[in-house]
């Protein structure tokens, strides 16, 4: 193993000691002695069976069948999720051949960053990863399945699913994506349409064109943002089957590889001879290897909120210098859009999730003794194929097929995974460099402070911001309006880039997963709600942005920025309208940015 990763994964494991006991603890007392519905009364179990096919209620109720449940997050409107419409019969078609039974424990909900990007109801979206957790655990908490396949893809979705299998940690738990969309409109062109709508130059019907021939079928979006780096996420931590992550939806493979994640999960139920509980097969190396995945791809941001949470609810404690520490030593191995112009297909067809994956197996930076649900790791390094109407796997291939999309470790896009931790007077946050040019990554100029995304884009509508500037868009955070991401700023900032000025980011909010070529420092903690530093930052305050270094500081003498009053958040409107008014609890509970804006204390709960 490598050294750095080696001492990163014994210091989590070393900090996270008591907190990782007492979660063990936990869900080996529940380990089932029998099937789960075994303890259940005459009348609790004739309940859980009323539903079901004549089959399946007669090995419910008397047969020596395992129970499966599943969580899906069907809905229609969503393009990565409507494939799921049909997978609960493919599953349970599955769970018979395989001697089990196979019921739809629950829904959850899932939102389309896409829909609501720079809309109000982006303000629901993250906490929506939250109330996903709890939805998906009234599902499990029927008590009477002995495994579960959980059926998502995409932004909160994934994250919100793992952490309440965590919480389920005695089961078995296997994650069944949809896969992406086949490939439209080229990313670079609908970059230059975006920037063209925002200068004025095309008209709405040429964007709303070049917008529907991106995004035009079922399938998850085919940019590297938050719902494909999940995808990559799942696979290298052990949770999807191996090559899972990016086959295509409606085609043959696809559907093999949803009935033999289903014969898997019959497979490693208490009553076998493969017991696999997510809650042990999830350690300390699982996220460390999530985190090293993350890095070598150039994944989103987003999952530097989204893997403290996860990781927390199976008594792991992650922090934002793990992240750096892991960036600094892991290579650059993919260049997906938005940091490079293809997409997760053309990734997919260079080689890969197993061609990936046994880059870093074989440079010592992913640890393949980790367990997933297929095995240890170290076999994660193949792909599968159809074999007369069945799924099997051959090794991945040894060479790319395009070194413009995916290199091996040993000749790296770069030395690191482009993942800085920021620190500085104004706080803590972390920036994405890997699609920032290296001469933008350092500049120095005056802040002009924001308030709104929408005030930010009013300024560059009047011709105010043709300049060197650091924007300061605070009041962004999980406390004040829910963290929305500020996706939406990036055609402006790009304008502006692009004319030659010198600008940055600075933001106690968040940006998409797609974020890009403009450099930033985003989830600034403590936020400006809170009293957070940028509260103190006024208009022509002096920036100093260093995301080479991983510094953020301001040229104010300390003393004169600690003794200004902070500027006063004062939510107005926007908290109310679209159910947001229903979430003032969830504001007043998110922890900070840093350790992953949860609404749950676990940690608290249990050491």
């Amino acid at each position: 193993m490598n050294l750095a990763i080696a001492s990163v994964t014994d210091r989590i494991r070393l900090r996270s000691k008591d907190t990782r006991a007492a979660y063990l603890d936990m869900i080996r007392a529940r380990r089932p002695d029998g099937f789960a519905r075994m303890k259940m009364t005459e009348g609790n179990l004739a309940h859980a069976s009323a539903g079901c096919a004549v089959m399946e209620k007669a090995e419910l109720l008397g047969g020596g069948w395992p129970n499966i449940g599943i969580i899906t997050s069907y809905n229609d409107m969503l393009s990565a999720h409507a494939p799921f419409e049909h997978y609960p019969d493919i599953i349970r078609r599955a769970a018979r051949e395989a001697g089990a039974i196979a019921q739809v424990a629950g829904g959850v909900p899932a939102m389309c960053d896409g829909v609501t990007q720079g809309q109000e109801g982006m303000e629901l979206s993250l906490f929506s990863r939250d109330v996903i957790a709890m939805a998906s655990a009234i599902g499990l908490s029927h008590d009477v399945f002995d495994a579960a396949l959980h059926l998502g893809v995409c932004d909160k979705i994934i994250p919100g699913l793992v952490i309440a299998a965590l919480r389920f940690g005695w089961l078995p738990s296997v994650f069944v994506p949809a896969g992406p969309m086949p490939s439209g409109l080229p990313n670079p062109e609908k970059v230059r349409i975006r920037q063209l709508f925002a200068e004025g130059k095309v008209d709405r019907e040429q964007l709303l064109r070049a917008e529907a021939e991106s995004y035009h079928t079922q399938g998850t979006c085919t940019f590297y943002g938050t719902a494909n780096s999940n995808q990559m996420l799942m696979e290298v931590m052990g949770l999807h089957l191996p090559g899972a992550a990016f086959t295509n939806p409606g085609t043959s493979l696809r559907e093999g590889l949803t009935r033999a994640a289903t014969h898997r999960a019959a497979a490693i139920t208490a009553q076998g001879d493969d017991y696999r509980p997510m809650g042990e097969l999830i350690d300390e190396r699982s996220v460390v290897n999530g985190i090293v995945g993350l890095m070598a791809t150039g994944g989103s941001t987003n999952h530097a909120l989204h893997i403290p949470a996860m990781a927390a609810a199976a008594g792991i404690q992650v922090t934002l210098e793990d992240f750096a520490e892991i960036s600094a030593v892991t290579p650059l191995l993919a260049r997906i859009y938005p940091n490079g112009p293809s997409d997760v297909n053309h990734f997919h067809a260079a080689g890969g999730m197993g061609f990936l994956v046994r880059e870093l197996l074989g440079a010592g930076l992913m640890d393949g003794g980790a367990q997933g649900v297929a095995g240890p790791i170290s076999g994660y390094d193949r792909e599968p194929y159809l074999d007369g109407g069945k799924v099997v796997w051959r090794a991945a291939p040894e060479k790319s097929g395009d070194l413009e999309i995916l290199r091996p470790a040993s000749d790296p896009f770069s030395e690191d995974g482009g993942l800085r931790l920021m620190s500085g007077p104004l706080g803590r946050g972390v920036s994405k460099v890997s699609a920032v040019k290296p001469a933008n990554r350092v500049l120095e100029a005056p802040a002009i402070v924001f308030e709104t995304q929408g005030a930010l884009k009013a300024a560059f509508e009047a011709g105010k911001l043709d300049r060197d500037f650091v924007a300061v868009v605070r009041f962004q955070g999980p406390a004040a309006n829910g963290m929305p991401e500020l996706h939406g700023l990036t055609p402006v900032l790009g304008i502006l880039q692009d004319r030659g000025f010198k600008i940055a980011l600075v933001t106690d909010g968040r940006m998409s997963g797609a974020s890009g070529k403009i450099p930033s420092a985003i989830h600034m903690s403590p936020e400006a709600a809170r009293g957070g530093p940028l509260a103190r930052v006024q208009d022509g305050d002096l920036i100093a942005f260093d995301s080479e270094k991983g510094t953020l500081d301001i040229k104010v003498d300390s003393e004169t920025f600690a003794s200004r009053e902070p500027a006063p958040f004062r939510p107005n409107e926007s908290s109310v309208g679209l159910g947001r008014e229903m979430f003032s609890y969830f504001r007043q509970m998110a922890g900070t940015a840093d350790s992953g804006a949860s609404q749950f204390s676990f940690f608290g709960e249990e050491s």
